[in-house]
């Protein structure tokens, strides 16, 4: 455990993470009871990693949690009663009872995206909402969770790809719990560290214990600010354990008992439980009123979730598909002046000068994306681009080449060789001499051949 926080700090992470168990808790009682309609998926052992990272976040902040990801809800400021009611399909629920998991949101108040169930599409998602947020001038950061398994699909790295090139201000929080359903990690993954991942985008990350809620809090901390500020998106991979099957109907007897045995004696609450303990932070009496708070809230919010009514049968056609306006209002809330990202004070030109090229035209005369130093260049752009070439700069060879034409002196020939005979020869290599008149002579004198009237003469 690190230091750093207040006394308050410090007993709110413990207060959601008791309050995370405690709510998990509550719902295998009511799945027992056949009061919840849909699966139960647990984060028993990983409650450090929800609360410490989510706590880490600014409320103008957004994040999408994954199905285990409860006790980010809480710190976010969820009530107890929308997960319960969630789970039980009640009318009052934040999706009306037309879903019987944690697939919901907040998108006004809270800024919660909902879970979507293709691992690894979050990434994506949560990267266009951190970018969007950067253009209204927001200056927000966007969180998101993968498990292990998750990371090893197409989509976690096309995601994270998207947000390394965009330097998005994102936040991915990898949970190594060691099994990807019933595959341990070694048969998926030929790494010791996951984060080991984000080197092939470029992009900084964090290994933490994730039973450890305040360096779980203070990596993410650390993270999220650098976000903000202007870093890129940063990857933490916390390991941690998931310590009950994949849901309700999952016993999990693919885990072997030593390595289940080490990881229950690191329970993440018990451990903050000593450390506080140890700090004069948390006593009997402080503990016990926690606990109290924490029971008389989620009897209540389990009352009203019972006695919620199931949505009416007709509601089923209805709130299927948003409508617009009369569903949610969509509007971007703007943070800087507009004029900043419309033009013109936005609008830059479409070519990609190249230093040492210059630029060049399109056959439809347009301008063409590069112009490479072999290819000739279209005449008055040429002449209205100047050489960029920095002193001491190394030029390509095809590119000296042309730099020499362009400022060759004529050339002489002697009148040994027919006139027309040499225009032709010298019509390639002499493109870029200034062009005067030429006056052949009969005379044993050398003649004066000029590169833009021989090009045309080649040209016919």
């Amino acid at each position: 455990m690190t230091k750093g926080l207040t006394r308050q700090q410090y007993l709110d992470l413990y207060y959601f993470m008791r309050l995370n168990r405690a709510v998990e808790d509550m719902m295998v009682k009511l799945f027992r009871q056949n009061k919840i309609v849909g699966g139960l998926y647990s984060s028993l052992g990983q409650e450090a990693v929800s609360v410490g990272t989510a706590y880490a976040l600014e409320k103008k902040d957004w994040l999408a949690p994954m199905i285990r990801n409860i006790g980010a809800l809480l710190v976010k400021g969820v009530p107890p009663r929308d997960i319960f009611m969630q789970h039980m399909a009640k009318y009052d629920s934040p999706t009306k009872g037309k879903d019987g998991t944690s697939h919901f949101g907040d998108l006004e108040n809270l800024h919660i995206v909902s879970p979507i169930s293709m691992l690894g599409d979050l990434i994506p998602v949560m990267t266009g909402v951190a970018i969007a947020g950067r253009y209204l001038g927001q200056k927000i950061v966007a969180m998101t969770w993968i498990g292990d398994g998750g990371s090893s699909t197409g989509v976690f790295h096309e995601g994270l790809n998207f947000a390394a090139v965009q330097k998005a201000p994102f936040v991915l929080v990898l949970e190594n719990n060691q099994w990807a359903y019933s595959t341990p990690v070694k048969r998926q993954v030929p790494l010791e560290n996951l984060a080991d991942r984000a080197k092939a985008y470029g992009i900084s990350s964090y290994t933490v214990d994730g039973n450890d809620v305040v360096a779980v809090y203070s990596t993410a901390k650390e993270a999220v600010d650098r976000a903000r500020n202007g870093d890129g998106p940063i990857l933490i991979e916390v390991k941690t354990f998931r310590r009950l099957g994949h849901a309700q109907h999952d016993p999990a007897e693919y885990v072997p008992r030593e390595m289940r045995a080490y990881w229950e004696a690191r329970d993440p609450v018990l451990l903050y439980e000593k450390f506080l303990a140890s700090e004069k932070l948390l006593d009997d009496k402080g503990k016990k009123e926690i606990e109290d708070k924490i029971e008389k809230l989620l009897s209540a919010e389990r009352d009203f979730a019972e006695n919620s009514p199931m949505p009416p049968a007709e509601f089923a056609a209805q709130g299927v598909y948003c409508t617009g306006d009369d569903c949610h209002k969509v509007a971007p809330k703007w943070q800087r002046p507009i004029a900043e990202v419309t033009p013109p004070k936005c609008s830059v030109a479409a070519v990609w000068t190249v230093q040492g090229f210059g630029s060049g035209k399109a056959s439809g005369g347009g301008s063409a994306p590069i112009h490479f130093g072999d290819t000739q260049q279209h005449q008055d752009q040429a002449e209205a681009v100047p050489d960029r070439k920095p002193k001491g700069a190394e030029v390509p060879s095809a590119v000296a080449k042309t730099m020499q034409a362009r400022n060759a002196k004529p050339t002489k020939v002697t009148d040994k060789v027919p006139v027309n005979v040499a225009v032709k020869v010298s019509a390639k290599s002499l493109v870029k001499t200034p062009a005067k008149k030429i006056a052949p002579k009969k005379s044993a004198k050398s003649v004066v051949v000029h590169a833009k009237p021989a090009a045309r003469k080649a040209r016919r």
